[in-house]
């Protein structure tokens, strides 16, 4: 457990001393921002008639009130924490053999397994760290805007949905794992996050979103108009990925030569 320790100590600081952290907190606050911009224009409808094409576009999230914002703030993280989270796990993973520092980690007086749980853990622990920030400035912004619809079980509901589907998506980074310790860097990772959200654009669009696992977490977020109660297959399909990306990066960082 010391081990383990130390070594987590060392990954969080990696990741608090560099800049991607902060450059993803920046990126990541555009959505609440835009939300509560389009939130805004919905609810000056005089703003919503002289913005023109702006104010059709604000249409399309829905009413101003908060049950809509909170669900635009849980497809918010549904769709860009894929990519955002997505990124996070290919700097952890990709970066040692970028910065050429893998050799080093294997050189360390601990098991490969407790580097490999010491990165998964610090990834967990910065992309709720990303999805708490969405939440609290959306939040924020919606207060200052004055939204009607506040009440106790409004939030309480739509704080649990923005709950699930930061444990959906964020469940789906550790194929991402794999891809950069087999890739050896980060663009091996990044093409599979890419090539994944434009599979579940594609494959929601054809009806079968709920047996994708990309496309689940957006699904029971609301990103088709009304949330969704998914089926326990389309949650068992999300955790058997997570699962196999968690072995599968053990055992290639376990048994794999690294160069």
């Amino acid at each position: 457990m010391n081990s383990f320790r130390v070594v987590l100590y060392a990954e969080v600081l990696k990741i608090r001393k560099s800049k991607i952290l902060w450059f993803t907190l920046a990126a990541f606050s555009i959505a609440p921002l835009m939300g509560g911009f389009f939130m805004f224009v919905l609810k000056n409808p005089e703003l919503a008639e002289s913005a023109g094409l702006l104010g059709a576009k604000a249409q399309i999230v829905g009413e101003a009130n908060w049950p809509s914002y909170l669900s635009l703030l849980a497809q918010t993280i549904a769709v860009g924490g894929i990519l955002t989270f997505g990124f996070i796990t290919s700097w952890v993973f990709g970066r040692e053999y970028t910065d050429r520092t893998a050799k080093d980690l294997l050189a360390l007086p601990y098991s490969r397994a407790i580097i490999v749980n010491a990165k998964f853990v610090t990834i967990l622990l910065t992309n709720i760290l990303l999805s708490l920030h969405v939440i609290i400035v959306g939040i924020i912004i919606g207060l200052v805007i004055g939204l009607p619809m506040w009440t106790l079980s409004v939030v309480i509901h739509g704080l649990y949905v923005l709950m699930i589907t930061t444990l959906l998506t964020v469940a789906l980074g550790t194929p991402v794992a794999f891809f950069a310790i087999y890739g050896r860097g980060y663009l091996g990772p990044l093409g599979f996050v890419v090539l994944m959200v434009v599979f579940s654009q594609i494959i929601a669009a054809a009806g079968y979103g709920a047996y994708f696992p990309w496309a689940v977490p957006a699904l029971y977020s609301g990103v088709t108009g009304t949330a969704q109660i998914l089926p326990i297959s389309s949650v068992s399909i999300v955790l058997l990925v997570s699962l196999l990306g968690f072995i599968s990066t053990h055992l290639l960082w376990l048994f794999a030569d690294q160069h």
